[in-house]
């Protein structure tokens, strides 16, 4: 199994122009920390922004869920990797995504089972109006096995006063702020969660590192 030192040279075979890199690359510490040190074998993972999966794939690899050598076909008609996630070719996206504002709602519906759920979000597909319907659903029911972490590369058109973790502890969620590139911070930041309702942690990063 491969290390998150091995990361830049798997990105390095995922070529193409359609990878967002910026997108992609914003996420790639909070999925590595997810999938190394919290994700457990009954949890359920959902990347609802989905429209920059080159980070995604590669940390896949480095855990064995695909094959090395499907990096390299990345995008082509015949790869089961494409330009957004499909769950039906790579069983661990755990959904179809790229259409920005449905992974949230998604997995309150998955969460409601009892699972415990963590999505992954962009700050501007917080936009999105049916996200809001999802938090404060899982907010006033005390959703506690729904974790979401947001990362902010403040992308957003209508940010939110005090920043969008205020507004998911509005809503009743608990709420966490970390550096997004930081692994242990992150791994605190979910950590921080009470266990009594739904938790959001908000990592920060900078759009174009």
């Amino acid at each position: 199994m491969l290390g998150y030192d091995d990361l830049p040279e798997l990105l390095t075979r995922l070529t193409g122009d359609e990878k967002h890199d910026w997108s992609s690359l914003s996420t790639l510490d909070v999925l590595w920390v997810l999938h190394d040190r919290l994700l457990q074998p009954d949890d359920r993972f959902l990347l609802s922004k989905g429209h920059g999966p080159a980070a995604f794939y590669a940390v896949l690899t480095a855990k064995g869920l695909i094959p090395l050598d499907a990096l390299e076909g990345f995008g082509s008609f015949a790869s089961m990797l494409g330009y957004h996630p499909d769950r039906t070719l790579v069983p661990a996206a755990g959904i179809g995504s790229g259409s920005l504002g449905h992974g949230l709602a998604i997995g309150v519906g998955s969460a409601l089972t009892g699972r415990r759920v963590y999505c992954l979000v962009g700050d501007a597909e917080l936009d999105e109006g049916s996200n809001w319907e999802a938090v404060q659903y899982a907010g006033r029911i005390g959703l506690r096995t729904l974790n979401v972490v947001v990362v902010d590369n403040l992308s957003s058109t209508y940010h939110w006063p005090g920043g969008v973790e205020a507004r998911f502890a509005l809503e009743g969620w608990s709420a966490a702020r970390c550096d997004g590139h930081d692994h242990d911070a992150i791994e605190r930041a979910f950590a921080a969660a009470t266990g009594m309702r739904p938790h959001v942690v908000v990592a920060d990063v900078e759009k174009k590192r």
